[in-house]
């Protein structure tokens, strides 16, 4: 066993640095209500979100400034949070404080120098998203980068959303995301694949800003839904993958001028939990409900079984937190840690990110 043949990596569960600087859904569009408070939790960063008298949301980290209150529990007019503990008016979108009750005139207290921690917020695909710039919520020195938008093809098509909490760190879930080989064990169905499907795979990857892509390939032959899609449409399919810093897995599935787009986003809660949100849109056979059926019956299922196994998992890494993670089937993985460390690191010292995967490269597994 040599190190070019294997590697590994320590606390994936336990310590993962959060990514700062990067969009992350918060919370589902229907959840964030005009005039009402909702309490999130994003990067082991409390949250209190709203929409304004506009509808536009809004983020604040839901800590007063001046003793720690929870803003979540304050009363909201439409425009300014109020501290239900001392009254102290917070701007819901900048976090300036607009008015402390108990100042006495002549007060050297500027109140507009209060701040409460604040964060660019957007909605966008069924999700109010929150640019995390670091636990205070203070310094953006300049405008994020746009809101990730999942690429669509047509103007009619169709959506679902699935989601689910995962009991583990945001790293052991995202290479567990992008691990090509578990299916065949974890996801085992008559409708799907089972281990005796298994055979050999040979994919090519490319780089691509902030993350790889696996480049257009025919899906795999032994998964049925791909049967059924090329028989529906009677055209042969294409499928990329890519996978984006900080949590975004990208999917396009393309056969002739049917499509079907997906985003899968794992994104960090606590240390030792993370949210996994799935949000797709299609144009296949819109009067046919086969992918809507295969999405909303299948796709739980799928996420059912990773969620045990995932489960099962933790009691492991109780004992253990050095995972071994081996050429080609894991390259993905050691890919997406490489990534972190150039990102960290181009942080750090202001200068561009060095990309870990050089030119296309193709890996072979069996699966």
């Amino acid at each position: 066993m040599t190190m070019s043949e294997f590697g590994s990596s320590r606390g994936m569960g336990r310590a993962s640095e959060m990514m700062w600087k990067f969009w992350y859904p918060a919370l589902r569009t229907e959840q964030v209500r005009r005039n009402k408070l909702v309490r999130a939790m994003l990067l082991d960063v409390p949250l209190v979100l709203g929409r304004d008298t506009t509808g536009k949301p809004f983020a604040l980290r839901d800590v007063c400034p001046h003793r720690a209150f929870p803003l979540s529990f304050g009363q909201f007019d439409g425009a300014n949070v109020e501290c239900a503990y001392h009254g102290w008016k917070f701007n819901a979108h900048t976090g300036q404080c607009n008015a402390i009750p108990s100042l006495t005139e002549g007060s050297k207290l500027k109140c507009e120098r209060i701040y409460a921690g604040s964060f660019p917020c957007e909605e966008r695909d069924g999700y109010v998203w929150a640019y995390m710039t670091n636990p205070e919520g203070r310094g953006l020195d300049e405008l994020p980068s746009p809101v990730p938008e999942l690429p669509k093809f047509g103007g009619k098509f169709e959506t679902a959303q699935l989601h689910a909490e995962l009991p583990c760190g945001v790293d052991q879930a995202i290479i567990g995301l992008m691990d090509p080989a578990h299916g065949p064990f974890v996801h085992q169905a008559w409708w799907w694949r089972s281990r005796h499907s298994i055979r050999e795979k040979e994919k090519q990857f490319e780089p691509i800003p902030n993350g790889f892509r696996m480049s257009a390939h025919a899906p795999s032959a032994n998964s049925a839904p791909y049967k059924v899609l090329k028989l529906l449409t009677g055209e042969p399919a294409t499928t990329t993958i890519d996978f984006v810093l900080p949590n975004q897995r990208f999917e396009q599935i393309r056969a002739g001028k049917y499509w079907l787009s997906s985003r899968t986003t794992v994104t960090p809660i606590r240390p030792d939990r993370c949210r996994l949100d799935f949000y797709a849109a299609w144009n296949i056979l819109p009067w046919f409900p086969v992918v809507s059926f295969i999405v909303n019956v299948f796709g739980p299922r799928f996420i059912r079984q990773d969620t045990e196994v995932i489960e099962k998992q933790a009691m492991g890494l109780k004992y253990e937190d050095r995972m071994m993670l081996i050429d080609d089937a894991d390259r993905q993985a050691r890919w997406y840690f490489e990534l972190k460390s150039a990102y960290a690191e181009a942080q750090r010292t202001a200068t561009p990110m060095k990309h870990p995967v050089n030119g296309l490269v193709t890996l072979r597994w069996r699966s």
